[in-house]
């Protein structure tokens, strides 16, 4: 891999050598396999292409100064996947099932391990899919569960650079009691045109507001929000967010550098007060927001060019125990053998 230019290698699919594979059949989860296709052979009328039985999960793998390869917090992304799964009436991937799996897709993939201090990652992208066919609406009886990975750059090109997001209140993301707390892809199907739409007027994404009632903060498109006031941080209480492992990460992190973490309902209107905002989420850790438009009061909320003194202490941090630079008391990493 000596001749990809790690530095600018942007977030997107490359190809690698493996994925991991598992079938779940008459009750039970086959033996790992290990595959070199980038396809998968499906029923034209399995339930993950009629009725959305589809879950994913998103980690990353970093290299250290040391040679060895840290994966970060994958038993917190099995429990979700496991939550997600209770969400669309999904078998569960059993907890050793999807670490195993992971660490046998990463060990089986270590050349594409972008080295350390490029600003790269292997990100690992677990799948859950619903297989057996079904023309009635219910669960299947059969699954597919696979990992795959690849190398990326940050999520948004900017990297750690401050950005814009808009509000939009004609979209949602989710519904209050629907399935914006699972991560599953009608969530991401939702969020395309509002996204789009963001993009095209030179935003980063759109912040979503509560779809009740229009009143509180909700989420970033595909990051969690936080905000940084009077040595607190801030993070939304909702039922329709994606419960973000990076914002779990960092309200612990938060706590023990002397913040104190309040997760509640957010007003549209505190965006006025607060010092500090930032999106957060493992694509691109955090995210610091310059600006928030409201598009429809004509409003305009600012936060400063450059990342606040709290957010880059968050970031370093975070950034120095997924690479092996600073010790993990909590026993996020876990090391490749």
């Amino acid at each position: 891999m000596e001749n990809l230019d790690w530095k600018n290698i942007g977030f997107g699919y490359r190809k690698t050598d493996f994925n991991v594979r598992s079938y779940y059949k008459n009750g039970e989860w086959s033996p790992l396999e290990v595959s070199d296709s980038e396809y998968i052979n499906l029923h034209m009328a399995a339930t993950c292409l009629h009725y959305g039985q589809e879950a994913f999960e998103g980690l990353k793998a970093f290299m250290g100064k040391d040679g060895k390869v840290r994966i970060f917090r994958m038993t917190d992304n099995a429990r979700r996947m496991q939550s997600s799964s209770d969400g669309i009436l999904m078998a569960h991937v059993p907890v050793d099932l999807f670490t195993e799996a992971v660490a046998l897709a990463v060990k089986k993939n270590l050349d594409f391990v972008p080295p350390y201090g490029s600003g790269a990652s292997l990100y690992i992208r677990p799948l859950l899919i619903g297989s057996s066919p079904e023309i009635g609406v219910k669960a299947a009886s059969e699954y597919l569960f696979m990992v795959f990975v690849m190398p990326v750059g940050p999520y948004f090109p900017e990297g750690f650079k401050p950005t814009d997001l808009a509000i939009m209140r004609q979209y949602d993301r989710a519904a209050p009691q629907g399935t914006g707390k699972y991560k599953v892809g009608g969530n991401y199907a939702a969020s395309l045109v509002a996204g789009k739409k963001a993009k095209a007027g030179g935003y980063s994404a759109v912040l979503y507001l509560d779809s009740r009632e229009r009143k509180y903060i909700d989420e970033c498109g595909p990051a969690n929000f936080f905000a940084i006031k009077d040595n607190t941080y801030i993070t939304p209480m909702s039922d329709s967010i994606l419960p973000s492992i990076t914002n779990m990460s960092l309200m612990q992190l938060a706590e023990d550098m002397g913040l104190k973490v309040e997760r509640r309902k957010i007003p549209v209107e505190e965006l006025a007060d607060f010092e500090e905002v930032g999106a957060c989420g493992t694509a691109a850790v955090i995210s610091p927001v310059k600006r928030i438009y409201d598009a429809d009061l004509d409003k305009e909320y600012l936060y400063g060019t450059e990342p606040g003194k709290w957010s880059t202490k968050l970031y370093d941090k975070l950034r120095a125990i997924q690479n092996g630079d600073e010790p993990d008391p909590y026993g996020w990493v876990h090391i490749v053998e």
